[in-house]
């Protein structure tokens, strides 16, 4: 049996029950992003970045 990674709608915890062990909500699946190797938005990604490290907020 497989279990999938479900993610809480209400508090966006993730757990691998089929309701939410923090709040009591709704889970749905979680699926990843779809990996294009043209990515699109990756140039201002690192803009941002480098803007946030600039600031010194730093990232992530």
């Amino acid at each position: 049996m497989k279990m999938k990674m479900k993610r809480c709608m209400s508090c966006r915890e993730y757990t691998l029950q089929d309701v939410c062990p923090y709040c009591g909500g709704d889970v749905g699946i979680v699926y990843p992003p779809k990996y294009s190797p043209e990515d699109k938005y990756g140039k201002y990604r690192r803009i941002l970045k480098k803007q946030l490290l600039k600031s010194g907020k730093g990232v992530g």
